[in-house]
């Protein structure tokens, strides 16, 4: 028996994938398709189909991807410009019966009131109840960063994370500089201005200008940027001790200089697709 050397393997892996579609020698009996849905505003990835498969096959296998039933289903084929091309409507017939080409869609209707898709359950998190522990019920805990944190306190009047961090690496602990210029960093807030949208370092952390300036009490000297995030990676709720300065749900507010802040086309991002960095000493 003959085996296949690396080079003819590397050879077959050429000509399946061809030098720069990805699958240029792909079987001419699939077609690659977007997925759109009615009750969802995420554009599933394209999803190869086979032509010879009947409209109940499809509609089975997008129901692993849509969460839709099958038998809720209501497929429309749309061409690239999204002109509604076909109802696919009898399950018995072949795919290829409608001559779907590689970049056209399938729009899917559901049509079931009670789906789980419904009123944006599926996309939404707002709509799920969250569970929120109380401070009595936190405190009562053994081991919690709370009472960690108090411990090292009552140790080292000076005690910060960055400095805990620090010493867990070996290194000598620096302090910031203290800020002492009421008008520090000025020249980077003026190209900042509420309502844009922004990212903020460490992490590419999306959101909204909601507040530009100094000079409030609680904040040191100088000039911050107070941000509603799109996911919950802030540290407060648009208050600074106590004061409301923007609305903001607990944890999608924060502070922060405007040397971390940038400014520009930033769209909310998929919360899953970074990992968060941490926050960094210059941020409230």
């Amino acid at each position: 028996m003959a085996f296949m050397g690396r080079e003819d393997l590397e050879s077959l892996k050429a000509y399946v994938a061809g030098p720069n579609s990805g699958f240029a020698n792909k079987a001419d009996s699939t077609v690659l398709l977007s997925i759109t849905h009615s009750n969802l505003k995420a554009r599933f990835m394209e999803i190869r189909l086979d032509m010879h498969s009947t409209i109940e096959a499809v509609k089975v296998k997008l129901s692993f991807h849509t969460g839709t039933n099958p038998s809720a289903m209501l497929l429309t084929l749309l061409d690239e410009a999204g002109t509604p091309l076909a109802q696919l409507c009898d399950d018995s017939k072949k795919l290829g019966f409608y001559s779907p080409r590689d970049g056209y869609s399938l729009h899917v209707q559901d049509t079931d009131p009670t789906s789980a898709s419904a009123g944006g359950w599926l996309e939404d998190t707002s709509l799920v109840a969250k569970y929120k522990m109380s401070d009595e019920d936190y405190d009562k805990r053994e081991k919690s960063y709370r009472k960690w944190k108090n411990e090292q306190l009552a140790k080292d009047p000076s005690w910060t994370l960055e400095k805990e961090m620090a010493k867990r690496r070996g290194v000598e602990y620096v302090a910031p500089p203290k800020v002492e210029d009421p008008e520090h960093m000025a020249d980077l807030a003026v190209g900042i201005t509420v309502g844009q949208r922004c990212s903020v370092d460490p992490g590419d952390r999306r959101g909204e200008v909601m507040w530009v300036g100094r000079g409030l009490e609680g904040l040191p000297l100088g000039w911050w940027v107070g941000v509603r995030y799109d996911e919950p990676l802030g540290r407060n709720d648009g208050s600074v001790k106590g004061k409301k300065v923007f609305e903001a749900p607990q944890g999608y507010g924060g502070f922060v200089r405007p040397d971390k802040v940038k400014v520009g086309d930033f769209p909310p991002i998929d919360e899953f697709a970074e990992e968060e960095e941490g926050l960094g000493a210059d941020e409230i």
